[in-house]
């Protein structure tokens, strides 16, 4: 049986995060990963703008995910958290509109309407707790924000993607990777920063904590 080198056995990290678009990232980056809980209240602070909100819970969520570690023992490894929102800007106040998972498939088809012939923000916040031995945590974020560009979508075009059940667990209520990719004009950013986990920024991150990926 051939023995795992010193490079991989330290290519391993916990993921603070239940989304499967995250695990087939870190898994297509050859990234070994333990997928572990971090329930935090996602509420959005009084005024706090988008990405001042994902940059907070992705750090919550990593930290989160460190005391569970801590007390049920688990072996000290760096931990991976995110955070993505949709934000859509309203020019007649002013103010940004914060998209979250939808509720209900009104919820979500309200969305969609809101997004049609816009262009929206995605922010995703990527965070990294490492704590060696004896020592406090260190904490390292890291945002990615994309610009989406939707064309006009019709009531029909709207029902049939709400009716295929993909926006239901999604920020923003669509996925970039799956039926949604044709309501979509252009990106300026990151496709991964939009599909939920930037591969640069989470890259930078994880040599921080001496993880190269290459």
């Amino acid at each position: 049986m051939k023995q795992k080198s010193n490079i991989e056995m330290n290519k391993k990290i916990y993921l603070a995060s239940r989304s499967p678009r995250r695990a087939e990232i870190l898994s297509q980056l050859g990234l070994g990963f333990e997928v572990l809980p971090a329930d935090i209240d996602e509420s959005v602070l009084a005024m706090e703008l988008p990405d001042a909100y994902v940059l907070r819970l992705a750090k919550e969520k990593a930290l989160a995910c460190l005391s569970y570690v801590e007390e049920k023992v688990l072996p000290m490894l760096p931990i991976l958290a995110a955070d993505t929102t949709v934000a859509l800007h309203d020019e007649a106040s002013n103010t940004w509109r914060i998209l979250g998972k939808p509720e209900h498939e009104q919820d979500a088809a309200a969305m969609l309407k809101s997004m049609s012939g816009q262009t929206h923000y995605v922010h995703t916040a990527v965070a990294l707790v490492t704590k060696p031995l004896l020592s406090t945590p260190a904490i390292f974020s890291l945002l990615s924000s994309t610009q989406v560009e939707f064309a006009d979508l019709s009531d029909a075009q709207i029902s049939a993607y709400v009716a295929s059940a993909e926006p239901m667990d999604k920020a923003g209520a669509y996925g970039i990777q799956g039926l949604a990719s044709t309501f979509i004009k252009r990106i300026h950013g990151s496709y991964s920063g939009v599909m939920g986990l930037p591969i640069f920024e989470t890259s930078q991150l994880l040599q921080q904590a001496g993880i190269d990926l290459l």
